[in-house]
């Protein structure tokens, strides 16, 4: 009888215990794992932990509004969108007809005041002369009053010894009377002339007819009047591009409405909306690269810390949240972060207002203060600032000198020379010429009093 078969024998051949490639493979995969997570913990270790990054990030610039500074129909337009303008270049020209109109009118009515003044300065004299010539009335009034008192004090002794008539005696007394009476009246005419002289006096003592009130007084009519016709033509402040232009020829603007902007760009900065998790190590001075998304990885900006924002964006929004009423979901906060930019490197690659920014800060060092508490110094100087304007009140004093001068008389007709070279210089002294003035007017009124 044959024995039973043994189906759990070993097979004569055995497959291999495992497949080599494939083995190679899982552990290649193993080795660039660990080796792709070393050389990131290595990284970590030595920069990523120090740095914060974010991509909510955008170029901004000084964005200057250009406003009409009068009332007035605009003529022509000197500049358009995308056009580089430098500071002081003519951008829009208003009719100046109805100022050039107000301003005649307010160097006629200056030029009128100042003879005016002139005539009360010259009155002080001409009442002087009066008070003189009743004094010397009231002399001789006195000098009638005291001989005719002699004549009676003669005579009434003589009356009753009848050495003198009555007759005689009643004329004497007559006259006397006639004499105090021209001596009262003299002096009361001596005593008006004095309060005449003490009220004129009192509208020029102190002042000369340069500075006095009433010229004051016009001369600021003519600087209103010669500012509105300068300002007919509206000139770029800075220097930049024109963006966003809104006016139109024949448009009727008034006084603070917007014509146009100019973006400065030489000079932009970034501001970067960091979480409110990225801001514990964020601090003031603390270097930053920046990639902007119109060139792309390949250029890179570098810049600093400025200084961190007051508050979040949401809480200077137009409508802030109200997270006490209603249902709450928290919402993760950004704060925007400024950061300025090299000069240079913008120059080379120039940036518009509102490009997206790729941001990352080094927080290595953290030995700076996220606040600013220190107020910006004098010698920091202004955040912007322009000298456009500087000259129209310097030409205005320089004309309002020239009116003076010119209708001044005497010796302040030698300012009336001087004055259409000051108004031509856009740098004219406007203190030194009023002084000049002040004190041509000075002498000439002193020449008059004596």
């Amino acid at each position: 009888m044959n024995a039973p078969a043994n189906n759990n024998a070993a097979p004569a051949t055995t497959e291999p215990a495992g497949n080599p490639k494939r083995r190679i493979a899982l552990t290649s995969i193993a080795v660039a794992v660990l080796v792709i997570g070393g050389g990131y913990g290595i990284y970590y270790w030595l920069t990523g932990r120090h740095s914060e990054s974010t991509d909510n990030a955008y170029v901004q610039a000084n964005v200057v509004q250009i406003t009409a500074q009068a009332a007035g129909t605009v003529t022509a337009i000197q500049a358009d969108d995308t056009d580089f303008v430098k500071a002081g270049q003519l951008l829009v020209k208003l009719d100046p007809a109805d100022a050039r109109v107000a301003l005649d009118q307010a160097e006629a009515a200056l030029a009128q005041t100042v003879r005016e003044t002139r005539i009360l300065f010259a009155n002080n004299s001409t009442l002087q002369a009066q008070i003189d010539a009743r004094a010397a009335d009231a002399t001789r009034a006195k000098a009638d009053l005291d001989k005719a008192q002699d004549d009676v004090n003669r005579r009434q002794p003589l009356v009753q010894s009848g050495a003198v008539g009555k007759e005689e005696f009643s004329h004497a007394t007559d006259q006397l009377s006639a004499a105090r009476s021209a001596y009262i009246a003299a002096k009361s005419a001596l005593d008006a002339a004095r309060e005449q002289l003490n009220s004129n006096q009192s509208q020029t003592e102190g002042t000369s007819v340069a500075d006095h009130p009433n010229v004051l007084r016009a001369a600021a009519k003519v600087r209103e009047a010669w500012l509105a016709v300068q300002r007919a033509d509206i000139p770029a402040p800075v220097s930049g591009t024109v963006a966003r232009r809104s006016v139109q020829v024949g448009q009727r603007v008034s006084a603070g409405v917007p014509l146009m902007s100019v973006v400065t760009l030489d000079n932009p900065w970034v501001d970067a909306n960091f979480k409110e998790g990225q801001l514990e190590r964020l601090r003031i001075g603390q270097p930053a690269t920046l990639e902007a998304d119109v060139y792309g990885k390949h250029v890179v900006f570098h810049g600093k810390v400025e200084g961190l924002g007051a508050g979040t964006g949401a809480a200077f929004s137009l409508l802030p949240a109200q997270n006490a009423t209603g249902n709450w979901i928290k919402v993760v906060q950004r704060v925007p972060v400024r950061i300025s930019l090299d000069p240079k490197e913008v120059a080379q690659n120039p940036l518009r207002v509102g490009l997206s920014m790729n941001v990352t800060v080094n927080v290595a060092d953290e030995s700076g203060t996220s606040v600013d508490n220190t107020p910006r110094t004098q010698a920091q100087g202004a955040v912007a600032s322009t000298t456009v304007f500087d000259s129209l009140s310097h030409d205005a004093d320089a004309e309002v000198a020239r009116i003076i001068a010119a209708n001044g008389g005497g010796r302040m007709k030698v300012q009336a020379t001087a004055a259409p070279q000051a108004a031509s210089a856009p740098t004219a002294s406007a203190s030194g010429a009023d002084q000049k003035v002040a004190s041509a007017g000075t002498k000439h009124h002193h020449h008059k009093q004596s």
